[in-house]
C-alpha cells in the first residue's frame, strides 16, 4: 500500500511562491511518473507538472517558466516550487505516482497509479 502525503499548500497573495513536496512510503523509482495535478473550482483535474523516472519533464502551458518540478530520490520526495503565483493557480493540488506493472495472471501490462490527499492553494488578488 502506497502513501502520498502532500504538504506545503496555504495562502499567498499574487505574485507570491509557494513550495509543495510530495513524501512517498516507498522508493519513488518504483514508478514512471511522479505527478502534481490540481482542481481547481469549477474545473476537471489536470496535470500541473510531471517528471519521470529518467528526469523528463513536462508542464502544463499555464505553468510553464513558474513552476518547477523536481525530485530528491534519497528522500523519497517529489517537489513543486509555484513562483508568480496567479489567482486562477487557486485548487486543491494532488501529488501522482503512477506506472505499469504485468498482471501476474495473464502477463499483460497495466496501468496503476496512487492519489495524495492534495493540499490547498489559494492565491488572493
Amino acid at each position: 500500500q502506497v502513501q502520498l502525503v502532500e504538504s506545503g499548500g496555504g495562502w499567498v497573495q499574487a505574485g507570491g511562491s509557494l513550495r509543495l513536496s510530495c513524501v512517498a512510503s516507498e522508493s519513488i523509482s518504483d514508478f514512471d511518473d511522479m505527478g502534481w495535478y490540481r482542481q481547481r473550482p469549477g474545473k476537471q483535474r489536470e496535470l500541473v507538472a510531471s517528471i519521470t523516472v529518467g528526469s523528463d519533464l513536462k508542464y502544463a502551458d499555464s505553468v510553464k517558466g513558474r513552476f518547477t518540478i523536481s525530485k530528491d530520490d534519497g528522500k523519497n520526495t517529489v517537489y513543486l516550487q509555484m513562483n508568480s503565483l496567479k489567482p486562477e493557480d487557486t485548487g486543491v493540488y494532488y501529488c501522482n505516482a503512477a506506472g505499469t506493472r504485468p498482471d501476474p495472471r495473464t502477463a499483460l501490462e497495466y496501468e496503476y497509479d496512487y492519489w495524495g490527499q492534495g493540499t490547498q492553494v489559494t492565491v488572493s488578488s
